[in-house]
């Protein structure tokens, strides 16, 4: 699964990257600790030349009330064509979620300890999302997200069994421009073991009120104590 992320990487480096502007009222912040219901920085493939900020958290088109529904923050690259929420968004609203690394939990509850999964340069990379827009009856719009899992590599297995997809750069305009269904699942699959690496981090990434450049530091897990990890 992936329920954080981060993206600290100076805007320019990303338009360079993902051949994008930011959208006229779009602002890239680094962001070091997202959370679920927080902005992810996206670029959709109606836009395909334009960085935009989502909601993350999937809200189906269909929802009444969108406090009375579900939210998924991610989906199952395995199922995700089938599955009645995200099938007409996997055929038609897809995006790429532009990030530098995700955090992951190992241990037993009450002591779990995060791991941070990057790039080992800290490059840029992007999940494979879906998009949705969801429309009050007022007739206000709200733009959500999701972002796709697959199976764990051998870096992220012996933390999770699940991880986000992360697409290889030449795979990206295959997953927005689209095709058929086995081209699009085809490149949903675990990223190369070789191209990322984990390491520990401070439990003050435990609370999304945390989000500083601190928080990407590797720790010794024997220094790492107490309830004083979580403080703000």
């Amino acid at each position: 699964m992936c329920g954080r992320t981060s993206l600290a990487i100076d805007p320019a480096v990303l338009m360079e990257r993902f051949d994008a502007t930011p959208a006229e009222d779009v602002t890239i912040r680094p962001r070091y600790n997202i959370a679920p219901r927080d902005e992810l920085l996206a670029v959709q493939n109606d836009a395909p030349q334009e960085f935009d900020l989502l909601e993350w958290g999937f809200l189906p088109q269909w929802a009444d009330d969108p406090e009375d529904v579900p939210r998924p923050i991610n989906a199952r690259s395995e199922t995700v064509a089938e599955k009645s929420m995200f099938r007409e968004a996997f055929e038609q609203r897809r995006c790429l979620l532009p990030a530098d690394g995700f955090y992951e939990w190992k241990g037993t509850r009450g002591s779990k300890q995060p791991y941070r999964i990057e790039r080992p340069d800290r490059s840029p990379y992007a999940y494979a999302g879906l998009w949705e827009t969801w429309t009050s009856a007022e007739g206000d719009p709200r733009v959500t997200c999701t972002i796709l899992t697959t199976e764990a590599n051998e870096v992220v297995e012996p933390i999770h069994d699940r991880m986000p997809v992360i697409l290889e750069q030449q795979h990206e305009e295959t997953w927005l421009s689209g095709g058929s269904k086995d081209e699009l699942q085809s490149v949903l699959k675990p990223y190369p073991s070789d191209k990322l690496h984990a390491y520990p981090v401070s439990k003050r990434v435990n609370s999304p009120g945390n989000d500083s450049a601190e928080l990407l530091d590797e720790i010794d897990i024997g220094e790492q104590s107490g309830l004083g990890e979580f403080g703000g």
